[in-house]
């Protein structure tokens, strides 16, 4: 998992469901709610959307990498 989260984006996941744990216990199910469920899933979709991008750039890496074996072997 800390291959793709640094420190801070584990304290930012953590935090935000214990923030939305809170506010489910405190606001119970009412209207109010509707709202904290909205922030958490944009939440969600902003960590998974990191994600990603970091796998994506670690590949991306892995791929120049290949390329520039590729070129040493050629010269």
């Amino acid at each position: 998992m800390t291959k793709h989260f640094d420190r801070w984006s584990i304290v930012v996941i953590i935090l935000t469901l214990l923030l939305f744990g809170v506010a489910l216990f405190e606001k119970g199910f009412t209207h109010d709610m509707l709202l904290e469920a909205g922030v958490f899933l944009v939440s969600v979709k902003l960590i998974l959307m990191s994600h990603k991008n970091s796998v994506l750039a670690y590949k991306t890496e892995e791929h120049l990498q290949q390329i520039q074996e590729m070129l040493r072997q050629r010269s």
